[in-house]
């Protein structure tokens, strides 16, 4: 019996699910080019589109700040910001499990629509699968989005030099906690709200105040870390983090320290990274900060000359290489 199985580790966004891509998934479709990217930017008559793809399991399908349904809008919309697009249309997929209640479902549908109408875009396609009992966690959901690229807009995580800064559009770890304080029970009072949000206002602000923005990227799977690290590996750089900088909501650190968990490895589901040149970091913070989604947004490190890794520097003067996770901490979290 052979043991070369795919693991709930192969999906949770550290080594082992980059392990699957590179090895089986990427090789075989003959797409190794786009593997670390959010969103793939294609050249078409009249302009350049941006196009993405999404499943979403988490579970539970409701939680404070929102639930599956906003959590597949919000997500793929993101990962078509991450591009420097501007989201235009969604698709939808449905697999829904035997037995859901139909309540449920017109709760998430309504979810779906009231996000898409807050966001500007519209669901113009889309895909409805039953299964049996006991084989969907009751609704699945897949999405593929398209959006329209800015010209003259060239956002490559390839791009980031020595001296870049690195910005935060706001706390992170929170929704990788939020999901696990739902689905435990843990009773944590107040509770702790899902950060799940549309990133694209605030990417597109950027872009508008003329800030040349380098590279984006959102940390959904594998937190802020794995977002990192692929930046690391795509530009070379050495990217250092000021750990007094990184924001974490005062809530989101107590939970973590209680679980044993780091807020750096759990996952934002509306919160980006960003690297742009050092001439325009206090700009891109003013910008930014206009924005209510990413008001909360800090300048949290330094790109530097030196080995593709991320460094967490203590106050101490003390550095630390910052790892990926073999797998995921908290499973089914989008």
């Amino acid at each position: 019996m052979t043991t070369d199985v795919v693991r709930l580790t192969h999906g949770g966004g550290g080594r082992m699910q980059a392990k699957l891509l590179d090895e089986v998934i990427l090789p075989a479709l003959g797409a190794r080019a786009l593997g670390a990217a959010d969103a793939a930017v294609l050249d078409a008559p009249g302009g350049r589109l941006a196009m993405t793809t999404d499943s979403f399991v988490v579970r539970p399908l409701f939680f404070p700040g929102g639930d599956i349904g906003r959590l597949a809008v919000h997500g793929t919309i993101n990962d078509l910001a991450m591009a420097g697009a501007r989201p235009l249309w969604l698709t939808l997929g449905l697999i829904l499990e035997e037995g859901l209640p139909l309540d449920d479902l017109r709760r998430v549908l309504a979810s779906v629509q009231a996000a898409a109408e807050e966001c500007g875009v519209r669901v113009v396609a889309g895909d409805t699968k039953v299964v049996e009992t006991g084989h969907g966690d009751g609704v699945y959901i897949n999405t593929s989005g398209v959006g329209a690229v800015r010209e003259g807009t060239r956002i490559d995580p390839a791009a980031i030099r020595p001296g870049d800064v690195l910005l935060a559009s706001g706390d992170l770890g929170r929704h990788g906690v939020a999901i696990l304080a739902a689905r435990e029970h843990l009773g944590l009072e107040p509770a702790i709200p899902s950060d799940s949000a549309s990133v694209a206002e605030a990417v597109a602000a950027l872009l508008e105040a003329g800030v040349p923005v380098h590279a984006l990227r959102d940390p959904t799977r594998g937190g802020a870390v794995a977002a990192l690290q692929e930046l690391s590996d795509a530009s070379g750089c050495r990217l250092v983090l000021d750990d007094a900088a990184i924001p974490v909501r005062e809530d989101v650190h107590g939970a973590c320290e209680i679980l044993g968990l780091d807020p750096l490895h759990s996952a934002c589901e509306g919160r980006f990274l960003a690297a742009v040149p050092a001439d325009y970091a206090d700009r891109a913070l003013s910008v930014l900060r206009s924005v209510p989604v990413a008001a909360g947004a800090v300048a949290i490190g330094r790109a530097e000359p030196g080995e593709a890794v991320v460094i967490r520097r203590l106050a101490t003067g003390v550095e630390r290489r910052v790892i990926l996770p073999a797998g995921e901490q908290l499973p089914r979290i989008c």
